[in-house]
Order: C-alpha cells, then structure tokens, then sequence
C-alpha cells in the first residue's frame, strides 16, 4: 500500500514544555527518537525499506493553536483505549473520551498537547463512517 503521508512538522510555544509529551506520545506509535537536528524533537517510524515517515516538532514562540486536528489511527477500539491511557499520563489536555462518537462504529480519543494543537486516536468498526 502507498504511504499516506512522508512527514508532519510541527510546531509548538514551547519546545522544553512539549518535549516530555511528545517523548512520551511518538515512541508508543512506533516512532524513535532521532536528535539529528537542532531546535527539533525528530522521531521517525521505521518503514518497508524506503524513506521513515518523519514527525517533527518545533518552537514556534507566535505559534497559536487552531481547529486543524491530526488523527491517527488505531487497530481496535482496546487499542484507543491503552493509548487514551498513554496521552493522560504524557499530559495531554482537554482529553475527551474514549468513547463511541459520530453513530456506532466511530470510536475515538480527542485531546490536545501542550500548545494546545489538537489530536485523536479513533477506530472504525467495518461498515462505520
């Protein structure tokens, strides 16, 4: 299958609060860190032998969260759940859920990182919209 994307840059208020959040966040997707470039958090999933996908985060002293939301996705509705579990304990805020969300079928996790740049974890039961 194709990749669904190459990378995801980031950016935050501040690069010393979002570090433990995303140090705790990225590496339970798959994602290792990779220290390779001053001024940004890299971490990089390994792929099937091309390029790593790539998500990087960095400090942006204007950045002003907006309604843009990143959503990942997970392999089962327990899956949703451990990961809920994981961004509480990274410090996520305004968590909402997990739950079933949008009709049966759609279940999801919303929260925000420390910037308030908003995520979701969520699952679709096949046939769900």
């Amino acid at each position: 299958m194709r990749r669904r994307y190459d990378h995801i840059d980031l950016r935050v208020r501040s690069l010393a609060e979002a570090r433990p959040f995303y140090e705790t966040l990225l590496p339970a997707l798959g994602f290792t860190h990779n220290g390779g470039t001053e001024g940004w958090l890299q971490f990089e999933a390994a792929g099937d032998g091309s390029a790593p996908e790539f998500f990087g985060v960095t400090e942006s002293s204007r950045h002003v969260a907006n309604e843009c939301r990143i959503a990942f996705w997970a392999d089962s509705a327990s899956e949703v759940d451990q990961l809920a579990e994981i961004v509480v304990r990274a410090g996520a805020r305004n968590v909402e859920g997990p739950g079933y969300y949008e009709g049966p079928g759609y279940y999801a996790v919303f929260f925000e990182d420390p910037s308030g740049n908003r995520f979701e974890f969520c699952h679709r039961a096949e046939g769900a919209k």
